[in-house]
C-alpha cells in the first residue's frame, strides 16, 4: 500500500475509533455491568444463548485500549471497573478461555502500573488454565469435555507463557509448550488448514479424530479457528522462540489468505462456502477477518525478510481497509449498537449470525491501535 493510501487508512482508523468510543460509552451508560457476547438485530442486550462464558474480558479490552489512547479519567475508570467484576473468574475452572479474560483487562493494567497485586491476579488465572492440563495426550482439553482440544485454546495459552516467565516456571512452561506441539501435530493440517477440535482417548493420549462445533465438518475448515491458529501461533513463537510455531503460523495465515477473496472477508467456513456456492452463497465472518489482521501484522514483524513481511502487512491493511468501509462499520446503519457488522458466533446453532460479535469489535479496536501506532513509528 503506497504512502497516500496509508495515510488515507490511517484517517479512516481514527474516525472509526470516535465511532468505537461513541458506541462504548452508550453501552457501558445504558447497560452498566452488562457483558454482552453479540448483538441480536443489532443491539446488544437481549436473552438468548451464550453457550459458553468466554467473552468478558473482551469489553473490558477495549476500554483499556481507549483509556490508554485518550489519558481521559473517564474511560480509566470504566476500565477498571469492568476488570474488577471478572476478577472472581480467576479461580473458573469451568472454561478454557481465561487468557480471553485477563489479557485484554488485568495484564495491561499490570503492564500500565506495576502493582504487584494485579500481576498475581494475572498469575492466579493463568495457574487456574494450567490446571485443565491432560497428562494423556498432552493438551488443555476444552470446555465440552477432557478428551477434547480446541483450537481456540491457542489463543489462550498466552496466559500460561506469561504466568511461567514471570514466575521462573518451568513446568507451567513445559504445559504451555506441549499443548501448542499438541495441537500443532494434530489440529493443523498440510495444507496450513486447521481443524476446530481434536478428539483423544482419556486412558492412553491416543489421538482419535478432528471434529467441530463451529465448521461445517471434521474435515472442514471454519475460518475463525484458522484466525485463532495463525495468531496464536506466532505468539507462541513470541514467547519460545521457536521456528517451528512461526512456520505454522506462517502456514495457517497463507492458507487463510489464499482461500478469502482480495477484501479479506472469509465465509464462516470455506468448504461449506465452496459446497453452497450455487446454493445462495454463505454470509461473511467479519470477525475472523479483524482477528486474522491482527494475527497477519504480528507475523509480519516477527519475519526478517521484509520483502515477505510486507506481503502479510499489506493484506492485513486491505482486508482492514474493507472493515472500514459502509458494508462492515456499523457507523453509518441507524440504531446498530456494535462497531462492526457481520459477524457469526455459532452459525449451526443460528446463534449471533451476521450480527456484531464483541471480539469481532475488540479485535478490530485492537487492530486499529496497531495500524496508527505503526504509522507514526514509521
Amino acid at each position: 500500500m503506497h504512502d497516500g493510501a496509508l495515510t488515507d487508512l490511517v484517517q479512516k482508523a481514527q474516525d472509526a475509533f470516535d465511532f468505537a468510543e461513541r458506541q462504548l460509552r452508550r453501552l457501558t451508560t445504558n447497560h452498566p455491568g452488562y457483558f454482552p457476547l453479540f448483538t441480536k438485530n443489532g443491539r446488544w442486550h437481549h436473552h438468548s444463548e451464550s453457550w459458553t462464558h468466554w467473552c468478558e474480558g473482551f469489553l473490558g479490552g477495549m476500554l483499556w485500549i481507549v483509556a490508554r489512547r485518550s489519558q481521559d479519567p473517564w474511560w480509566r475508570e470504566k476500565a477498571e471497573e469492568y476488570s474488577r467484576l471478572i476478577e472472581y473468574r480467576k479461580t473458573d475452572r469451568n472454561v478454557h478461555d481465561l487468557g480471553f479474560l485477563f489479557l485484554p483487562t488485568w495484564k495491561v493494567w499490570f503492564e500500565l502500573t506495576s502493582e504487584s497485586s494485579l500481576k498475581e491476579t494475572v498469575l492466579e488465572a493463568g495457574k487456574t488454565l494450567a490446571l485443565r492440563f491432560q497428562r494423556n495426550g498432552r493438551y488443555l482439553r476444552s470446555f465440552v469435555a477432557p478428551e477434547s482440544l480446541f483450537i481456540d485454546i491457542m489463543m489462550n495459552v498466552e496466559l500460561i507463557f506469561y504466568t511461567a516467565a514471570q514466575l521462573g516456571d518451568r513446568l507451567l512452561y513445559e504445559i504451555a509448550l506441549d499443548h501448542c506441539l499438541t495441537t500443532r501435530r494434530f489440529l493443523v493440517r498440510g495444507d496450513g488448514s486447521t481443524a476446530h477440535e481434536g478428539i483423544f482417548s482419556t486412558e492412553t493420549g491416543e489421538f482419535l479424530h478432528q471434529s467441530t462445533h463451529q465448521g461445517w465438518r471434521g474435515d472442514s475448515c471454519w475460518a475463525r479457528g484458522q484466525a485463532w491458529a495463525l495468531f496464536g501461533f506466532s505468539t507462541t513463537y513470541a514467547y519460545t522462540n521457536d521456528s517451528r510455531f512461526l512456520d505454522t503460523a506462517r502456514a495457517c495465515a497463507d492458507y487463510f489468505i489464499e482461500n478469502t477473496p482480495d477484501h479479506g472477508i472469509p465465509p464462516n467456513d470455506w468448504d461449506e462456502a465452496k459446497h453452497m456456492v450455487n446454493k445462495g452463497g454463505t454470509a461473511y465472518e467479519s470477525s475472523a477477518a479483524a482477528i486474522a489482521v491482527c494475527g497477519f501484522l504480528q507475523i509480519a514483524d516477527q519475519i526478517e525478510n521484509q520483502g515477505v513481511a510486507c506481503r502479510y502487512r499489506e493484506r492485513a491493511w486491505r482486508t482492514l481497509s474493507t472493515l472500514l468501509s459502509s458494508e462492515f462499520l456499523a457507523e453509518r446503519t441507524p440504531g446498530w449498537e456494535g462497531i462492526l457488522k457481520h459477524g457469526i458466533y455459532h452459525k449451526r446453532k443460528d446463534i449471533g449470525v451476521d450480527e456484531s460479535v464483541m471480539w469481532g469489535d475488540y479485535f478490530l479496536l485492537y487492530a486499529l491501535d496497531r495500524l496508527t501506532r505503526f504509522r507514526f513509528s514509521n
